[in-house]
C-alpha cells in the first residue's frame, strides 16, 4: 500500500508536533497561503464528505517552508 500525500503530511504533523497555526506560518515562509479550513479538510479521513486531497504543490510548498523554518533561509550564493 503506497502512502498518499495526505498520509505523509499527517505523519509529519504528528512527528513534528505541529499545530494548525504553526503549519500556516510555515507555509507563509514560502508565500503559500493556506487556511485552517483547508488544513482541516486535508487531515480528514478519505471517506468524509469534506475531505480534500493534498496535492503535490501543497506538500512541496509545506516541505520548502519547513526547511526554512528548521534551518533558516538559504545564504546568498558566492560568486
Amino acid at each position: 500500500m503506497a502512502l498518499t500525500n495526505n498520509d505523509i503530511f499527517k505523519k509529519l504533523r504528528v512527528a513534528l508536533q505541529l499545530r494548525d497555526d504553526e503549519i500556516i506560518e510555515i507555509c507563509k515562509l514560502v508565500d503559500f497561503q493556506v487556511s485552517k479550513s483547508e488544513l482541516g479538510a486535508i487531515f480528514r479521513k478519505p471517506d468524509h464528505p469534506k475531505f480534500m486531497e493534498c496535492g503535490d504543490q501543497f506538500l512541496r510548498n509545506f516541505l520548502n517552508g519547513l526547511v526554512i523554518h528548521k534551518r533558516g533561509p538559504m545564504p546568498p550564493k558566492k560568486k
